[in-house]
């Protein structure tokens, strides 16, 4: 295991050239659908937050993953994404198969409405107690 980065720049720094070199390209097709997104470093790996947590990478001995932040995610769109190997929140890829940017992007802005849809929620369901006087 190695040790947590400060960042993402010094997480990408300590791997082996061809992840880094993946990782590289899936970190700008992140950044640019989603270029308003925080870029962090949370449970030890990159991580993209909007409205909440979006997606995160990480590389491993045998692979890279792209982490879709919804336990759900993954398995409504099964049949999307069925042909990648996967976890039950990741896709899996190597660095010399990595995964399509028009996927990567149509993941990220899926995941930026999702969270919009539960700001604009939590928004109106707030508007809603106060104009009626209900305390939840």
């Amino acid at each position: 295991m190695r040790p947590a980065a400060s960042s993402v720049d010094a997480y990408l720094a300590d791997l082996p050239d061809d992840q880094r070199k993946a990782l590289q390209k899936l970190r700008a097709t992140i950044r640019s659908a989603a270029p308003k997104a925080e870029e962090t470093i949370s449970y030890s790996m990159p991580m993209y937050k909007q409205d909440g947590q979006l997606v995160a990478f990480a590389a491993f001995n045998n692979h890279c993953s792209l982490f879709v932040c919804s336990g759900s995610y993954l398995s409504r769109h099964a049949k999307e994404y069925g042909k990648y190997p996967q976890a039950k929140s990741g896709l899996h890829f190597t660095p010399d198969n990595s995964l399509p940017a028009t996927l990567v992007k149509k993941i990220v802005k899926d995941r930026l409405a999702e969270n919009a849809a539960k700001v604009s929620a939590r928004t109106k369901k707030k508007s809603s107690s106060k104009t009626t006087g209900k305390k939840k």
